[in-house]
């Protein structure tokens, strides 16, 4: 076991910290100096450092500087007399542990230690465990489910579908397929089928000749030529245009494929990974989406799990996140209390792994502190917070326009919850069917869509990841649902 090391000029509080230490069963080695101590970490390290704010010859300020530049992760409990809590503060704005006052109780000293040699220890653990961390994480037996599947997979060149909610970590699970896979050495290629305008996919996906269409100056290689020899992620593929998804279909099926403007077929070996947060077989039964295709793609379905699904996750993913968050930075990592995790456990995360991470590298630059705790979470993890896009129940109804509405036409409010509006629709329904008016299912369906990006917009104050990330759909479908819908945002 590695040693307390105490600093302090004073004979007589090194003697009782060695004492109260001893009793404690813990190994002790006072200096009565900063420069003996730093000499001394040429050969060894302790496991928790103490030291005196204020000794001749250097302050205890200016050696956890020092220490904390040779290790960062060291606890280091900085003493200091009352009259100086401005120092208290530069030594937490240093990367103190904790500071401890004198005259101190001794009781409370040796506890205070003993609460940073666990911490010394969890973090020495975290940084072996760290040493090798995956970009996936999970104990949670869905999650593990996840894994297995992708090592019975690993000798397999078979086209897999990968469905699960918006920032459930999709394209880590096709990363790993293909990582894991023959292919691994070869290419991975990612393209979002729902971020790039319909009429720019097809050339993305199979590249174009010179000359096929205004702005083509030079022949261009499409993803699936890209890939050649590797893995090719489809993600978002729910939403491809269904006229794109035959000529997908017709590359799966036969693997020849036409740049855009060429008349020679290419061939390229690739393995396709698909993924979706949308049901598939509904797109299907609604029309949207080609059958054919569907069971093309659907030969191996991997389904990834919300995060809230798996809470038992969450405490490693935020450490991982923060310390991830730390390195980007160039600062310490923060850590959560316990108080705090049971907090993050608790919520739902509609924004899935995604947000979480965005909280960590939040909480990276905001929180005060380096343990966080609960009342330095974001607001939308705070009890009894109700988002200010909430609709409440009060008196009065939503008149029903007596025609449907363009794409860019304004779109009224949805002022009630409770079963007001919804009875408001139901009634603008029927009014609407008994007119025998057409497509009435796309008319009320982008009216509510409408509405709820513009509330969402509205309250993150435009900032549209943030509104994507609190509806709990992704940033590019935000994106795609304002140019569809034609909101003026």
């Amino acid at each position: 076991m590695k040693s307390i090391w105490v600093v302090d000029d004073d004979h007589s509080i090194r003697f009782v910290l060695e004492k109260a230490l001893a009793r404690e069963g813990l190994p002790v080695r006072s200096f009565s100096n900063a420069r003996d101590m730093l000499a001394a970490l040429d050969g060894d390290s302790p496991q928790v450092l103490v030291s005196d704010i204020r000794m001749p010859g250097g302050s205890g300020l200016e050696l956890l500087a020092k220490v904390k530049a040779r290790l960062p992760a060291l606890p280091v409990i900085i003493m200091t007399a009352y009259s100086d809590l401005d120092s208290a503060v530069s030594a937490f704005q240093g990367g103190a542990f904790e500071y401890l006052p004198k005259p101190f109780d001794l009781p409370r000293a040796v506890e205070l230690i003993r609460r940073a040699q666990e911490e010394s220890q969890r973090q020495a653990g975290e940084q072996e465990a760290g040493a090798q961390v995956p970009e996936m994480l999970g104990q949670a037996p869905a999650m593990q489910d996840v894994f297995r599947a992708i090592g019975r997979l690993s000798q397999s060149n078979v086209t897999v579908l990968i469905t699960g909610e918006s920032g459930s970590g999709k394209e880590l699970v096709a990363r790993a397929l293909h990582k894991h896979s023959p292919r691994g050495e070869g290419p991975f290629v990612a393209i979002n089928t729902a971020a790039i305008p319909k009429d720019l996919l097809e050339s993305e996906l199979f590249g174009h000749e010179r000359g096929a269409f205004t702005g083509a100056q030079a022949s261009r290689r499409g993803r699936f030529e890209q890939a050649d020899g590797g893995t090719l992620f489809l993600d978002e593929i729910g939403d491809m245009p269904f006229e794109l998804q035959t000529r997908l279909l017709r590359v799966l099926s036969d693997g020849q494929f036409y740049r855009v403007g060429g008349h020679s077929p290419l061939r390229s070996n690739v393995r396709v990974i698909a993924a979706t947060h949308q049901n598939l077989e509904e797109r299907v039964r609604q029309g949207v989406f080609r059958e054919d295709l569907f069971h093309r793609l659907n030969v191996i379905r991997l389904r990834l799990p919300p995060l809230r699904e798996r809470r038992e996750d969450i405490a490693s993913l935020a450490r991982y996140f923060l310390q991830r968050s730390a390195t980007e930075l160039g600062v310490d990592a923060k850590r959560l209390s316990d108080a705090a995790l049971a907090l993050l456990t608790q919520f739902d995360f509609p924004g899935n792994v995604r947000q979480l991470e965005n909280i960590c590298h939040w909480l990276s630059v905001m929180a005060p502190s380096q343990v966080v705790e609960p009342e330095d979470l974001p607001e939308e993890l705070q009890p009894g917070y109700v988002a200010a896009a909430t609709l409440a129940p009060v008196a009065g109804s939503v008149a029903a326009p007596a025609a449907a509405s363009p794409p860019g036409a304004a779109v009224p409010a949805l002022a009630r919850s409770g079963e007001g509006w919804l009875a408001d629709m139901a009634a603008d329904a029927r009014a609407r069917l008994l007119a025998g008016e057409p497509e009435v299912w796309d008319v009320l369906t982008k009216r509510f869509e409408a509405q709820l990006i513009l509330t969402a917009l509205d309250v993150t104050r435009g900032r549209r990841i943030e509104a994507a990330q609190k509806l709990g759909i992704g940033r590019n479908t935000i994106t795609r649902k304002i140019q569809d819908l034609g909101l003026d945002v």
